[in-house]
C-alpha cells in the first residue's frame, strides 16, 4: 500500500511544484534549478559516499559494528537516485539523505523499531520462528554385519530391486 501511495503521490507533488515554481520564476530558471540540483547532488553523493566507505573500512578493520555505515551507504545510494530524478520534492528529500546527522537519526529510528519488534517477538506478542536441527543415523537391522575386512555379503544393498 505504501509503495502504491508513493508512486501516485510523488509525481502529483512534483507536478504541482513544477507548476508553482514555473509560474513564479518561469520555465528556463525552473529547468536550470533542476539541472543544477542534479549536478550538485551528484558531487555530494560522490563526496559523502567516499567518506562513508572510508568509515566502513575503518570500522571493519577495528572489529567494530559496521551496520550504521552500511545503512548510511544505502541512504546515500537512495539519495543519488532521488537527486537524479527530476523534481523539487525528490531533490529536497535526496539532499536531506546526504546530511550525515539526518542519516544518523534515520538509522537510530530504524534500529529502535527493529529492537521493539525483536522484543515483541521474544515476549510472545508476535510471530517467532525457531530452527530445530535434528542429527540422525539410519540403521538397517536386517543388513549383514560387516567385519574389519569389509562386508560379509557382497550382494545387493537392499536399497534397489534386482
Amino acid at each position: 500500500m505504501w509503495l502504491f501511495l508513493a508512486f501516485v503521490l510523488v509525481p502529483l507533488i512534483e507536478i504541482g511544484l513544477f507548476i508553482q515554481v514555473g509560474g513564479l520564476i518561469g520555465l528556463w530558471p525552473t529547468l536550470a534549478i533542476v539541472l543544477l540540483t542534479a549536478v550538485v547532488g551528484t558531487y555530494m553523493v560522490k563526496t559523502e559516499g567516499r567518506g562513508v566507505l572510508r568509515d566502513l573500512q575503518n570500522s571493519i578493520n577495528n572489529m567494530q559494528d559496521p551496520s550504521e555505515h552500511l545503512a548510511s551507504g544505502a541512504m546515500i545510494l537512495f539519495a543519488g537516485a532521488l537527486l537524479l530524478t527530476p523534481g523539487f520534492f525528490t531533490d529536497i528529500t535526496g539532499i536531506l539523505f546526504l546530511i550525515p546527522g539526518v542519516r544518523s537519526v534515520i538509522f537510530q529510528q530504524i534500529k529502535h523499531k527493529m529492537q521493539e519488534q525483536r522484543s515483541r517477538g521474544q515476549s510472545g506478542g508476535g510471530f517467532r520462528s525457531e530452527t530445530i536441527v535434528v542429527d540422525y543415523e539410519v540403521v538397517d537391522e536386517n543388513a549383514p554385519k560387516s567385519g574389519p575386512s569389509g562386508p560379509e555379503n557382497q550382494g545387493p544393498s537392499g536399497w534397489t530391486r534386482h
